[in-house]
């Protein structure tokens, strides 16, 4: 595979380069290739079988280590954050059927060994294997690794993204984007969101360094801008809803960041507002959006915002589509809509994942070819227009809240599960056309709570133990009864309507 040969060059050409860099810990590139070499032999010494290998853990370099490890094994790995509950951790070790979890950080539990063997990274390394040969390698059309997104049944989907698929987005973000080479990528998604990729493998595949904003920092603005101000980060990569919050502080500008040369934005709309902040706050920088699911590699599409750009549109498209990839816009009968007609994204070519681990339905539902290409169906509303992508919005019930994505019935299902929920409807706030947050409309079982608040913190216990944070309300509604429509469906309409009053 051309990824990890390049990283290879790279730790006999520079290898006292920082490849990760925390606040905590660094590795250089010898150090990660060598370690991963090691740990690639440890992995097949232990392991079982062929299954995906789960790594666990939150920005240590044992997870850059364990991921480059299980490809050199012949293995795919799964990135699970610690902000991710232990029972959605256990869903994921069934359905993705992993017979090997390696925490990267062997202060922290986790109790699952009841379903899986735990091993912590260190005690791999302490093994000392030799590597396997490069013929082993994850490569083609081999999945590379597994991202695990929300699903509407209330487990999440484990979506398969391949050596290849992996390869048409690096070339494509390294060739056409102003990276140059062996600069300093900032990481703030944790590397179970796909954001991540954005940052990790185009730093590895140009001999740049991954700078990785820790969980900790970001809940402490003060030292989060302190750290940022010695990060010499040159790439920014993020959400906009992440970008937004540090505009908020009035240190946050080009002095701060003096050799920051451009900002990658992809998981949710970039707000005109952020874009125009950001020109002005950072004027030697170039501002890129971006679009694209998981199923189809982090993104598809790019576009540099300028101030001619901002002065065109009250709402930025998202881009035209990386050369080896077509977008075709399709109506509900699948047929082609002609320029300027609104109908459904469907991304065509070689970012086209596999679909989803052990879920053929699922996967028949959104995944198919188009004129013998692989193509997604992304459930997004969207309009083309000479080639330049302006999307819609939603046509389902999938949203995206602060980049990341999540069905809101999956999280109706988790809610309508807790002892004091009869039925439950999720609302997502979306005053400017993005959500906000989302908030849920209750038929409580009967309690013998006195406040509502006291009945909401109990819901939100519960909630805690099956869903990331991320993804539980920010606002509880409590209803006699869910309304409905005449054909017998629940009415979210008029439910929305009452609960956004």
């Amino acid at each position: 595979m051309k990824l990890l040969h390049t990283i290879h060059e790279y730790q006999q050409t520079k290898p006292t380069q920082p490849a990760f860099v925390s606040q905590h810990a660094s590795i250089t590139y010898d150090e990660l290739w060598r370690l991963s070499d090691q740990m690639a032999g440890a992995i097949d010494a232990v392991a079982t079988d062929s299954a995906p290998v789960i790594v666990y853990g939150h920005m240590e370099p044992e997870m850059l280590i364990s991921f480059l490890g299980s490809v050199k094994s012949g293995r795919p790995y799964i990135p699970v954050d610690i902000s991710i509950p232990v029972e959605r951790i256990v869903s994921i070790i069934e359905s993705s059927k992993a017979s090997l979890l390696i925490c990267a950080n062997e202060q922290i539990v986790l109790d699952v060994e009841e379903h899986i063997q735990v091993k912590s990274a260190a005690s791999l390394l302490a093994l000392e294997k030799e590597a396997p040969p490069s013929t082993q390698w994850v490569q083609g059309d081999d999945v590379f690794y597994i991202i695990y997104t929300s699903g509407s049944t209330g487990k999440p989907k484990g979506v398969q993204v391949t050596a290849n698929n992996l390869e048409s987005f690096t070339q494509w973000i390294c060739k056409d984007f102003p990276l140059g080479e062996g600069r300093t990528f900032l990481n703030q998604a944790p590397f179970s969101f796909d954001l991540s990729v954005m940052d990790l493998y185009p730093a590895l595949q140009s001999g740049g360094t991954l700078y990785c904003l820790v969980k900790d920092l970001v809940n402490k603005p003060k030292d989060m801008f302190a750290a940022l101000g010695q990060s010499d980060v040159e790439v920014w990569t993020s959400t906009p809803s992440f970008v937004q919050m540090c505009l908020m502080d009035p240190s946050f500008t080009g002095e701060l960041l003096p050799e920051l040369k451009v900002f990658l934005f992809c998981g949710e709309a970039l707000p005109v507002s952020v874009a125009s902040a950001l020109i002005e706050r950072f004027p030697k920088a170039q501002v890129f959006n971006t679009y694209g699911p998981t199923e189809a590699t982090v993104a598809i599409t790019s576009i540099e915002v300028t101030k001619a750009i901002l002065d065109q549109h009250d709402s930025l498209p998202v881009g035209f589509a990386k050369p080896d990839t077509d977008i075709v816009i399709l109506n509900e009968e699948g047929k082609t809509l002609h320029d300027g007609e609104k109908g459904e994204i469907v991304i065509v070519g070689p970012s086209v994942s596999k679909g989803y681990l052990g879920e053929q339905a699922l996967t028949d539902k959104v995944f198919f070819e188009y004129e013998g290409r692989p193509a997604y169906r992304t459930g997004d509303a969207g309009v083309k227009q000479d080639g330049l992508i302006t999307c819609h919005g939603r046509l389902d019930y999938q949203i995206k809240l602060h980049g990341y994505r999540m069905e809101l019935e999956e999280i109706e299902f988790h809610v309508s599960e807790t002892t004091y929920v009869n039925a439950c409807v999720i609302v997502p706030f979306q005053p400017n056309g993005h959500v906000e947050y989302l908030i849920a409309a209750i038929v409580p079982t009967e309690h013998s709570f006195e406040k509502e608040y006291q009945l909401t913190s109990a819901v939100k216990k519960e909630m805690a133990d099956s869903l990331p944070a991320y993804m539980i309300p920010r606002k509880f509604v409590y209803l006699e009864q869910l309304y409905m429509t005449p054909n017998g469906k629940v009415d979210r309409k008029r439910i929305a309507k009452e609960v956004l009053l």
